[in-house]
């Protein structure tokens, strides 16, 4: 299976490409997951969205970049989701593995911070280099911890 990666700010997606990327994120993260939240909050204005595009068109992967100071003092990478049929091929970890390439292409090797679901913390985050900082909380009825990507020693 080829994917193909986009990576382009909010003005700069089709139409069609921001109703997938839309389409996706409320079928998981609202439907699927039973969360009731505002998905449209005003970052993907800030945001550079990396998509993974299979050969048929849909969109199988996507997550967004956000520059330091929007949701903390560091980069971070938020909204991540495979789309359903194609789980279970690797696409997770290959679009967090493409996410840090372009955070570092564009800015060197900088701190990257996500706020993961706990249960993804240890068998996905980790093994790409995020460790836990801080205590396990609640967000949208789901245990997440935030992680942290290239810390800098005190």
């Amino acid at each position: 299976m080829e994917i193909v990666w986009s990576y382009k700010a909010l003005i700069e997606l089709t139409a069609l490409e921001l109703y997938q990327i839309i389409q996706l994120r409320e079928k998981i993260f609202i439907l699927e997951q039973n969360c009731v939240y505002l998905d449209a909050d005003g970052k993907d204005l800030e945001a550079m969205h990396l998509s993974g595009i299979a050969s048929d068109g849909s969109l199988a992967a996507y997550l967004r970049v956000l520059p330091p100071g929007v949701s903390y003092a560091e980069h971070s990478i938020g909204r991540v989701v495979v789309s359903e049929t194609m789980r279970g091929r690797g696409l997770g970890v290959a679009i967090m593995r493409e996410a840090i390439i372009r955070i570092e292409k564009d800015n060197g090797k900088v701190p990257v911070r996500i706020s993961a679901q706990a249960h993804l913390a240890d068998r996905y985050y980790g093994p790409l280099g995020f460790e836990p900082v801080g205590d396990i909380y609640d967000e949208d009825g789901i245990p997440h911890v935030c992680m942290l990507l290239n810390a800098v020693a005190p």
